[in-house]
């Protein structure tokens, strides 16, 4: 076998094996049959938040041990494979068998990194918030440029987008905009892009000069049914205001949109859908998860240390830079995985950044250790 296949192998051992101490592989049988057991209840909907529950985490388990049975079979009959022909000289058969090493290794890896998000409320869905900073009309055109790169990943994951409020720029782009982002781990992948992206470019507005502009990006989980955040009433101001849009026909020209203001923590949330019933449900959801995430931040020291850190949308706090002009490259600041593919990164090509901050935290690394690497 050759040096490079025999690497392609042991990389996949390797995420084998953390995926089957992730799922506890010796009682994951025992806990599907648990779960088979309480789902053949009758009385199971009777309560339908609690059935709910079991139904995703039972799901959660196939789906792990699903994943782990397959990528061990394929690499047992591709490792097979390579060996016959190997002793029958059929290069033809032990390249397509090397080919499918390397597909099952990248996949191993992939699902190695999933793995990872098991945080508390990695699995939920999340809201997503980008707000321009430092840099004018420039810093509102690139929310809007963050705002399509965000929305385009997401699509491309499958996940279901759901714009909440937006607020346009004065000549151009974006102020501010939120959404809800639902889908299988959203908050876990999306949690490391909290912070400030800067932009360095030449102008597009007829300046012709080198500018950097800033935005903030802030993600927290949309928090579960199951999950109670207590609000008293006598904290929160509702306000009512109108929604503004486009204009043309279809204008909302009532005062529908809601702002709510949690005066403890000073945490802002608004909506701005047709309906203020709504809008009022929809903030106050956000509202709860915003109260919920700093009760994470609370309990996790490095998630505490890394929100407090961000800081304003400015010089000095942020977390990746993205140079279009004088050169082409995307840097994050916390791993230092980089790319020259800027293209790609603002059409929604994110994940190897993810995936390198989840690796990062994993390995117990801190932003310091690997700037040094």
């Amino acid at each position: 076998m050759r040096a490079e296949t025999q690497k392609n192998v042991e990389k996949i051992e390797k995420s084998l094996d953390l995926l089957g101490q992730r799922l506890d592989w010796e009682t994951a049988p025992h806990r599907l049959e648990e779960f088979n057991a309480r789902v053949e209840d009758p009385n199971l909907w009777d309560d339908p938040q609690a059935a709910q529950k079991l139904m995703r985490d039972r799901q959660f388990l196939v789906d792990a041990m699903e994943t782990y049975t397959s990528i061990k079979q394929e690499l047992s009959d591709n490792v097979e494979l390579i060996e016959l022909g190997e002793m029958e000289e059929d290069d033809e058969v032990v390249s397509e068998a090397e080919g499918s090493l390397k597909t099952l290794a990248e996949k191993a890896g992939q699902k190695e990194l999933e793995a990872l998000l098991d945080g508390e409320a990695d699995g939920n869905d999340t809201f997503l918030e980008i707000n321009a900073g430092a840099g004018g009309t420039e810093a509102c055109d690139w929310a809007a440029m963050l705002q399509r790169m965000y929305v385009r990943w997401a699509e491309k994951r499958g996940y279901e987008v759901e714009l909440q409020s937006e607020e346009a720029g004065a000549e151009a782009g974006i102020k501010s905009v939120a959404y809800k982002i639902s889908g299988t781990n959203a908050y876990g992948w999306l949690k490391s892009e909290s912070g400030v992206h800067r932009l360095v470019r030449i102008s597009p507005f007829g300046k012709g000069t080198l500018e950097t502009s800033f935005a903030s990006v802030w993600v927290y989980p949309v928090v579960d049914d199951n999950i109670e955040i207590d609000v008293n009433p006598s904290d929160i101001r509702v306000d009512t205001y109108r929604s503004s849009g486009a204009g043309g026909q279809h204008v909302n020209t009532t005062d529908s949109a809601v702002r709510i203001t949690h005066m403890p923590t000073g945490i802002v949330v608004t909506s701005s859908e047709k309906s203020q019933h709504q809008n009022r449900d929809i903030a106050m959801k956000a509202l709860k998860s915003r109260l919920y995430q700093m009760e994470l931040d609370r309990r996790n020291a490095e998630i505490n240390a890394q929100h407090e850190a961000k800081g304003d949308a400015g010089w000095g706090n942020q977390i990746r830079s993205y140079v279009l002009q004088p050169y082409q490259m995307v840097k994050d600041l916390r791993t230092s995985h980089e790319t020259s593919d800027t293209q790609g990164v603002l059409d929604g090509d994110l994940d190897p950044f993810m995936a390198a901050t989840l690796a990062q935290k994993a390995a117990g690394k801190s932003r310091a250790d690997a700037q040094t690497d």
